[in-house]
């Protein structure tokens, strides 16, 4: 989905959404929980030695996806915070090994976590960059997950949503 067709998706939610629940709340306890739990054990299950692993040689290696993660999240949970990204954002490019990667990766989640923990309804619908940034935390990093979902598989590795819907671990 490009980004036009993302912000509209996001804006034409919020009702939806708000009808059932404050955006907020629906956000961070429906979905960026999830979202955060799959994105960090993933990064867990998947060994170091196939951090550089790629689907095909034109896409990105696994580090690569958790980077693009961990930045999107310091880009847009900055714009919750209304504040620059943080100095750890301008890092994440080089970041290659898996202790290295997951930790910023972590780290941008409870970057995140902090930023959802100081917004209220109305800061949450106060323009559409912060809607906008708020569902894109969640549908963004689910793209991603989606995509790691199958670098875990082809590796012999259970992806964690999967997992934990059959009660299980990893492999």
């Amino acid at each position: 989905m490009n980004l036009p067709a993302r912000v509209l998706f996001c804006i034409g939610c919020a009702p939806v959404v708000l009808s059932a629940q404050n955006l907020k709340t629906t956000v961070t306890e429906r979905y960026f929980n999830g979202v955060r739990r799959n994105l960090e054990s993933a990064a867990d299950a998947m060994p170091a030695d196939k951090y550089g692993f790629k689907l095909t040689s034109g896409q990105m290696s696994f580090a690569e996806w958790l980077n693009h993660s961990t930045e999107r999240n310091y880009s847009d949970c900055a714009t919750l915070k209304g504040e620059p990204a943080p100095e750890a954002a301008g890092k994440v490019p080089g970041l290659k090994d898996k202790a290295e990667v997951s930790r910023a990766l972590k780290d941008s989640f409870a970057y995140c976590a902090a930023a959802l923990a100081g917004m209220d309804e109305q800061k949450a619908m106060a323009s559409a960059p912060m809607t906008y940034s708020l569902l894109h935390i969640v549908v963004h990093n689910n793209e991603i997950y989606g995509n790691l979902a199958g670098y875990l598989r082809v590796n012999g590795i259970v992806p964690p949503s999967t997992a934990a819907r059959m009660g299980k671990k990893g492999k």
